[in-house]
């Protein structure tokens, strides 16, 4: 089985800093790509970023510029750093990773989601 745990969301004011963790553990043979979801009350979850093992990244358009995404292949994590936040971030961010996991013999391809944490952009 493979874990994502997320740490780092909280409170922070309007135009203030996060980051945001997320470590893959298990019986992991490698992770494609891996992103950021972020899910508001009352609307669907959304990607926010994702990026591949290559590293190329992929943004929504409300994130550009204030948030970086990036990834530590050697520890399996995935880092999401927000910047000038608004209170419109306000959300629950998830992680997701396409992973290539072993077990009982055989491999097996999987998208694989994180407990979310939770970040509030308020003064």
């Amino acid at each position: 089985q493979v874990q994502l745990v997320e740490s780092g969301g909280g409170l922070v004011q309007p135009g203030g800093s996060l980051r945001l963790s997320c470590a893959a553990s298990g019986s992991i043979v490698s992770i494609n790509t891996m992103g950021w979801y972020r899910q508001a009350p009352g609307k669907e979850r959304d990607l926010v970023a994702a990026i591949t093992r290559g590293g190329t990244t992929n943004y929504t358009g409300s994130v550009k510029g204030r948030f970086t995404i990036s990834r530590d292949n050697a520890k399996n994590t995935v880092f999401l750093q927000m910047d000038s936040l608004k209170p419109e971030d306000t959300a629950v961010y998830y992680c997701n990773a396409n992973v290539l996991a072993t077990g009982n013999f055989r491999y097996s391809l999987n998208n694989y989601w994180g407990q979310g944490t939770q970040v509030t952009v308020s003064s």
